[in-house]
């Protein structure tokens, strides 16, 4: 976490455009404690507020932009191929796409608050072929949504960031682990309800 920390303090924005592109594709970037810190750097006055703000919306934009295409051009190929092993079929993915059109898009939303799911809710769009205007205007707006909360948080925090950070970092993984298990409970009722 300290090699985040020192790379912001070296470069600035393009540190934290780059840096959360990386954390939304899925390297094990501390996105939400590197925008709280962030925050405290605005409130210092070390960074300027629009400028922390745009390189932060954009760096998110741009991860999950291209987590979108990962999935748009690599998730029916690896679907196709492997598919099976997972128990994924071409009926499974339209299944999918059937339900990106019906509540997917929020998960594009909202899955920005929740750990590990960022990512994954942009390959899955890509993969079930989701249009890229309804997939941008979810998925941008979560990410401007999520960007404002953790950095206008790290503001108002001031130089109690990191003690905010780490609960942060606690209550974000907890309640991440909760949601999953919730969708996998969920899911596997659902698909015994569909085979019975």
């Amino acid at each position: 976490m300290e090699t985040v920390f020192a790379w912001i303090s070296a470069y600035g924005y393009a540190a934290i455009f780059l840096l959360l592109m990386l954390g939304i594709v899925g390297l094990p970037v501390p996105d939400e404690t590197l925008l709280v810190f962030c925050g405290a750097l605005i409130a210092r006055g070390n960074l300027h507020p629009l400028a922390a703000f745009f390189a932060a919306a954009g760096g998110s934009w741009g991860g999950i932009t291209l987590s979108y295409v990962i999935g748009r051009t690599l998730g029916l190929g690896f679907v196709r191929r492997f598919g099976r092993y997972f128990h994924l079929s071409d009926e499974r993915l339209d299944q999918i796409h059937k339900w990106f059109d019906r509540i997917g898009h929020w998960a594009l939303l909202v899955g920005y608050f929740v750990a590990g799911v960022r990512h994954f809710t942009a390959i899955v769009a890509g993969a079930s072929k989701l249009e890229y205007p309804s997939f941008a205007v979810y998925a941008y707006t979560g990410a401007v949504l999520w960007v404002t909360t953790f950095l206008t948080l790290g503001y108002y925090v001031g130089e109690n960031w990191k003690q905010i950070a780490e609960l942060l970092h606690r209550y974000v993984a907890i309640a991440s682990l909760a949601i999953v298990a919730a969708a996998v409970v969920y899911f596997v009722l659902r698909r015994r309800k569909d085979s019975a």
